[in-house]
């Protein structure tokens, strides 16, 4: 880790030594194929951070038929009552991570929007390369769409939400139900320092390559993993910058300032406004790449998921208390 970075947030520099210090506790996590004893060791560093947080009305796992398996869904809710739904896909590179990880940042947004969060358990690469996690992230949107009313979800007003590649899922879900479903209306894209090219040669790569969290060469890894073929990754639904954005909902884009990832997110805020896209794009001075997941211990990771409840509630046109201000167009 690059410590002697003036441009750290105090308070994520602590944050990632913590990090560093519990995981020199643990035997090192290697990139050596097969990823289950890296799976296990990166979940037994990562789910303590979920612990405490908001208090749901609601926590519950569904379960959901979806391409010949059977996948698990978090459900958040806030409050009793329809609730407008969120659907937050966790990031991990497309290789680790999972509903456990990511369950505070879930119920943080769902605190901060008024809406309910429901978070699927897409299959991970390498197993489940590109397209899979796509298809099954679509498959869920369209189940709420179709049912979500009987689990107390207003199919009408929906939110695809993201963190890292769990960021990319949402954007490439929303395009391709674009295509497939163009009545399936999405009210927003939420979403946090994604992955959108499958390129590395930008200057935030450069600057961020050793030393910040996420590595150049961990990037590297995943791409391979999730792309294994290199046809896939000039497929727009892999990497969005290559897609054609015209009609996707209103976007926030919060970016992490000390991330190989920086200048990808600040090209798709600028291609988004190109395209005629509301967007809302904010850098986070001093912060890294995983930011939300710090979220008991970093005041401006706790400032964005505010600022994505607030702009949550907007889009969906809701009261600070989760119901709606107004007629819905």
């Amino acid at each position: 880790m690059s410590q002697d970075d003036p441009r750290w947030d105090p308070e994520m520099l602590a944050f990632n030594r913590m990090m560093d210090a519990r995981a020199a506790a643990l035997p090192p996590i290697t990139l050596d194929l097969p990823l289950d004893g890296a799976r296990a060791l990166t979940e037994a560093l990562t789910t303590p951070l979920s612990e405490g947080g908001p208090a749901m009305a609601e926590s519950s796992d569904r379960w959901l038929p979806v391409r010949g398996r059977r996948l698990a869904c978090r459900l958040h809710r806030p409050a009793a009552g329809t609730l407008p739904v969120i659907v937050w896909i966790h990031g991990g590179g497309w290789v680790w991570m999972s509903l456990d990880t990511h369950d505070r940042p879930m119920r943080e947004v769902a605190a901060a929007s008024g809406c309910a969060v429901l978070g699927p358990d897409y299959a991970l690469s390498p197993e489940a390369a590109f397209p899979q996690a796509i298809e099954e992230c679509a498959a869920v949107v369209r189940r709420i769409a179709r049912e979500g009313a009987g689990w107390g979800l207003d199919p009408a007003r929906i939110i695809l939400a993201g963190d890292s590649a769990g960021a990319n899922l949402a954007m490439a879900t929303a395009l391709l139900l674009r295509e497939t479903d163009p009545g399936l209306r999405i009210d927003g894209l939420l979403l946090h320092y994604g992955v959108f090219d499958a390129t590395f040669d930008r200057a935030s790569y450069g600057a961020f390559a050793e030393g910040y969290f996420l590595t150049r060469e961990k990037m590297r890894f995943y791409w391979d993993c999730y792309c294994p073929r290199p046809a896939d990754r000039l497929n727009p639904l892999a990497a969005p910058l290559r897609a054609d954005l015209r009609g996707l909902p209103p976007t926030l884009l919060h970016v992490a300032e000390l991330d190989v990832l920086a200048d990808e997110n600040l090209a798709m805020a600028a291609r988004l406004r190109e395209a005629g896209v509301e967007v809302a794009c904010e850098v986070f001075p001093g912060l890294a790449h995983g930011f939300l997941r710090a979220t008991p211990h970093v005041a401006a990771a706790r400032r964005s998921v505010q600022e994505a409840g607030a702009w949550a509630r907007r889009v969906l046109a809701l009261g600070a208390g989760g119901t709606p201000a107004g007629p819905q167009a």
